[in-house]
């Protein structure tokens, strides 16, 4: 699993590195304190880096919050389109239509697998039953084309193009992702304003210097756990594809 597929992992850098950053700023101001007619030019500097890094920070949680909110609509798309194609499939030969709703149903189950998956090896598991599922899908309604090529079977074969696009979908979504350029770029913005509070405190309490880092952090871990599709606590359930099983199962 990727690194950042940890919400955890996350948290921990980044509280480590800005208590450290902040406890670097600590021992600057020993050594060298801000003199009287700084004061003012600091203070401007340092608001203006946590204003620039608050908006950072709201920025990466909108993008986060978008790409969920694409991955459950994906999820409904996809047992949309397998729906559909499942009821379409009363359009072929009897013979066919069985193997096409054996099949589909296998394929739902499949993807209801897939958005409970964490494990690398059974990713890559289903990833190969899946394409097998779709290539005997697709060969199933083909075949029934081939043999009566008329514009009801045309309409099964559309849906069926449909089921297998929605899948593809799905898959760029969840690899759509804060790039990890952006998580470097934040990270650093997080690290430069922890060392500006150290070194520009006034206060001698350790909990006041603490206060940035565990915020920022925290905001962190939010983002990281909403743009993780397989790790964290906020995930994308397949509500719509078990609310199909339970469809599938009356037909």
């Amino acid at each position: 699993m990727n690194s950042l597929d940890s919400e955890l992992f996350i948290l921990a850098i980044s509280l480590g590195a800005q208590c450290l950053a902040v406890y670097a700023g600590h021992l600057l101001r020993k050594t060298r304190p801000l003199r009287v007619d700084e004061r003012d030019d600091f203070d401007l500097i340092r608001n203006a880096s946590l204003t620039l890094l608050a908006l950072i920070i709201g920025f990466s949680f909108s993008m986060a919050v978008s790409r969920y909110d694409q991955r459950k609509n994906y999820e409904e798309a996809e047992a949309n389109a397998i729906g559909t194609e499942y009821v379409r499939a009363d359009l072929l030969p009897t013979a066919d239509a069985m193997s096409v709703r054996d099949l589909l149903r296998r394929y739902k189950d499949q993807r209801i697998v897939f958005y409970g998956a964490s494990d690398e090896r059974q990713i890559n598991q289903i990833d190969a039953d899946t394409a097998k599922l779709q290539a005997d899908l697709w060969s199933a309604v083909l075949r029934a084309a081939n043999a009566q090529p008329t514009p009801v079977m045309a309409l099964t074969v559309s849906g069926m193009n449909d089921v297998l696009n929605s899948q593809g979908y799905t898959q760029a979504a969840w690899w759509n992702r804060i790039p990890v350029a952006a998580w470097g770029l934040m990270g650093l913005m997080a690290i430069c304003c922890s060392l500006l509070v150290g070194y520009g405190e006034r206060h001698k309490s350790v909990l006041v210097l603490l206060i940035l880092p565990v915020i920022v952090s925290i905001s962190f871990l939010l983002i990281a756990d909403i743009d993780s599709p397989r790790g964290g606590i906020i995930r994308v359930l397949p509500q719509n594809l078990d609310s199909l099983s339970q469809l599938m199962k009356t037909n």
